[in-house]
């Protein structure tokens, strides 16, 4: 490392200080020109090649996170609503993304400090003892002053720092946005997923009600002679077969309520008696604009968090190529001592000194060159995890466009098996009772109608979470503001105060 250090103080040849000023002021002048210097890549291209429709939908105009954003109160569900609220306000996710948004604005602080010059100040006083003339002599020396460094930004080493921090916070509220997009989604599958529990669980019990009708009206005719002892326990079985299957949608419906609660940010049982009473599985009433492939660079806020971390690793990359040039600091100093505290700052107390000093990297054993590379390498990985993330983003709406439109066939065939089933349901107990149908016409038709109502419910769930998958997948989520300088803990007693020594401490 080699250092040339120019100094000027009180003992340089005279000069006046018009001309001080005058020399001073063009080195400054010298030293911000220089100070436009830049080295390093300033953009990395994040080119994709993107479809110019989806396949599964038919040609559509651009969207926007706007449009989709919100996108679950077209449910009409009231409740689901105030629990998408109350998970955003709640939810610990939420809160961990937030504060790593305050981690990211402190670094970006910390960034910006490098461009701005510092200034520190000092003060002492001691008691000394010197010798003179063979006798020792006691005296006190006080001493205050001024250090000021300015570090002249000449490759833009500092700049980019301060950019890669900009783009990090970016990529921090893209982030939140994301888990915002996450537990919307989350929140509003499992809702419907519960309320699907709730409408199986009622199915399964009205069912049982009515096999146990069935097996009580078999078990009568058994006695007047007019069944057989097999119609009469194969009636029981299938009662019995329908109540077993009652405790395991239960437990389903109790994990999801736990889910919901968490997802809110409350212990698992905290919803229990809200969400206990039934209700309807929430339907959208329209489909949602799917727009085109290139919507999603825009839209998704993992898409978007990736690409300005590919900027932020650019910006570093910049920095670690900055860091093989020269660099240039301006210092300076002033300081006054006296042996009484009275004479601090007369004229004959005060020593100054200011001047440039250039840094010059000569050998490093190959380590800035190794950081160079280092960085240039993880901003390839940063590059790769952008273009992976656009892939997937693609999967996911081409995957949820699919499943959204062939559910939505099954759906409706399932409606129409299930009201096929019931008639036959209906039709084959009123001929048992007359004695003109077979006990096993009335077993297989319940059968078949508890079965075909069972995947209607369970297929009009899918509907609507692949509603939601779609929504997730485009982009659509909370657009409203939420708070992100809002400590969790607010810390007390933070300024100076005296520290007790521990055996005191634990005495209190």
């Amino acid at each position: 490392m080699n250092r040339d250090s120019l100094r000027r103080d009180e003992r340089a040849p005279s000069r006046t200080p018009a001309a001080l000023r005058g020399a001073g002021f063009a080195s400054l002048l010298g030293l911000a020109l220089l100070g436009g210097c830049a080295v390093g890549p300033d953009v990395t291209p994040t080119d994709v090649t993107l479809p110019a429709r989806w396949h599964g939908a038919g040609h559509a105009r651009p969207t926007t996170a706007a449009v989709l954003g919100e996108w679950w109160r077209d449910l009409r569900d009231p409740l689901l609503d105030d629990l998408v609220a109350a998970a955003v306000d709640g939810n610990l996710d939420v809160k961990t993304a937030a504060a790593k948004i305050r981690e990211a604005r402190a670094g970006r602080r910390q960034a910006v400090a490098g461009l701005l010059p510092t200034l520190d100040g000092s003060a002492s006083g001691m008691r000394r003892q010197t010798v003179a003339s063979g006798s020792p002599v006691v005296g006190s020396l006080f001493q205050a002053g001024l250090d000021a460094g300015w570090e002249v930004d000449l490759f833009g080493a500092n700049a980019r720092a301060a950019e890669a921090a900009d783009r990090g916070v970016e990529a921090g509220a893209a982030d939140l946005d994301a888990v915002l997009l996450t537990l919307v989604g989350d929140v509003a599958a499992n809702y419907a997923e519960l309320r699907g529990y709730q409408a199986r669980i009622d199915l399964a019990r009205r069912t049982a009600r009515s096999q146990r009708e069935t097996a009580a009206l078999t078990r009568t005719r058994f006695e007047a002679g007019s069944a057989s002892a097999v119609d009469t326990a194969k009636a029981e079985a299938a009662a019995a077969t329908t109540e077993a299957g009652i405790p395991t949608l239960v437990i389903a419906e109790a994990e999801t309520v736990h889910r919901l609660s968490v997802l809110t940010g409350r212990e698992p049982g905290a919803l229990a008696e809200t969400l206990r009473k039934g209700g309807r599985i929430p339907m959208p009433r329209r489909a949602l604009p799917a727009g085109v492939p290139a919507d999603v660079l825009r839209n998704r806020p993992d898409v978007r968090a990736a690409e300005r971390r590919v900027a932020q690793y650019t910006a570093k990359l910049a920095a670690s190529e900055a860091a093989l040039y020269p660099s240039i600091s301006l210092t300076g100093s002033i300081s006054t001592s006296a042996v009484r505290p009275g004479d601090l700052a007369k004229a004959s107390t005060i020593a100054w000194s200011w001047g440039p000093t250039v840094t010059v990297p000569i050998f490093e054993g190959g380590r800035l060159i190794a950081a160079r590379d280092g960085a240039a390498a993880v901003r390839d990985e940063y590059l790769l995890a952008w273009r992976s993330t656009v892939l997937s983003a693609l999967e996911d709406v081409e995957n949820a466009l699919v499943a959204s439109a062939e559910d939505k066939k099954r759906s409706g065939r399932l409606a129409s098996a299930a009201a096929s089933y019931r008639r036959a349901a209906e039709l084959s107990r009123s001929l048992y009772k007359s004695g003109s149908a077979s006990f096993l016409d009335v077993l297989d038709a319940e059968r078949s109608l508890y079965s075909a109502e069972d995947s209607a419910i369970q297929s009009r769930v899918a509907v609507v979470t692949d509603h939601i998958a779609l929504a997730k997948a485009l982009g659509g989520g909370w657009v409203r503001p939420v708070a992100t300088d809002r400590p969790e803990v607010i810390d007390a007693e933070t300024g100076p105060r005296l520290r007790l020594a521990p055996a005191i401490a634990s005495a209190r």
